[in-house]
């Protein structure tokens, strides 16, 4: 009899043992991964999330201001565009493009066909000023060039006229040389045909002189020789 109170005794304690520590504690058991571990993982999850976003968005962001130029060079090279105007000043110049497929428009800046400038808009009204606008920097940009180009040529033809003027210069001074030269031996051959001409003009005044005096003996020859004879015969 003792033995089964005791018995009884040991089973109620061990359901109350039971009761008091095993069921609270598997409860909050189930409680710290609810409570405690859940709303720290979605913030976790959630903050990289936003980070992620953020870098996508900046990185598109980045694409859509430095990628004007290789996306207008591409659709340049695939003939997707309409190139409905273009202006040069110089090496410079200022093109507006058209793509159809997306009605929108593309405004390039370059020099010596190298852009280095793009402005894309779906405005045509924006579109047709950004282009004015870039016309107008193209002609101010292209002064400099323009003047300098201008001065180059002037430098160049003025190298030409003096290389000429020179060159004529020296065919004058070689002409004047050699006129110099003939006038020196002209003036020589003036000098000694007019001491020759001096010594026969001495010379033949010499002979008249001789001639007359011959002839004054011979009239006197003939006078002496006809002498006695009558005359009229």
């Amino acid at each position: 009899m003792k033995y089964l109170l005791s018995l009884r005794c040991a089973i109620l304690l061990a359901v109350m043992g039971a009761s008091l520590h095993g069921v609270p504690a598997l409860a909050q058991e189930r409680e710290v991964p609810v409570v405690g571990k859940r709303p720290a993982m979605n913030a976790m999850t959630a903050e990289p999330a936003a980070s992620t976003s953020q870098a996508a968005s900046d990185t598109a962001a980045s694409r859509e201001a430095q990628g004007h130029i290789a996306e207008l060079i591409q659709m340049i090279h695939d003939s997707k565009l309409v190139e409905l105007r273009t202006t040069y000043n110089g090496s410079f110049g200022a093109s507006l493009f058209f793509h159809p497929d997306e009605m929108t428009y593309y405004v390039a800046l370059f020099q010596d066909r190298h852009i280095w400038r793009v402005i894309k808009t779906q405005d045509d009204t924006r579109a047709e000023a950004i282009y004015a606008g870039f016309v107008q920097q193209t002609s101010q940009l292209a002064d400099i060039e323009v003047h300098r180009t201008q001065l180059q040529a002037q430098n160049v033809f003025l190298d030409r006229v003096i290389a000429s003027q020179a060159d004529r210069a020296r065919h004058l001074q070689a002409d004047l040389e050699i006129g110099r030269t003939q006038q020196a031996q002209v003036n020589d051959r003036q000098r000694l045909m007019q001491a020759e001409a001096v010594a026969l003009r001495t010379e033949k005044d010499k002979a008249q002189a001789a001639l007359r005096a011959l002839q004054k003996q011979i009239q006197l020859l003939q006078r002496q020789t006809e002498a006695g004879l009558p005359t009229g015969i």
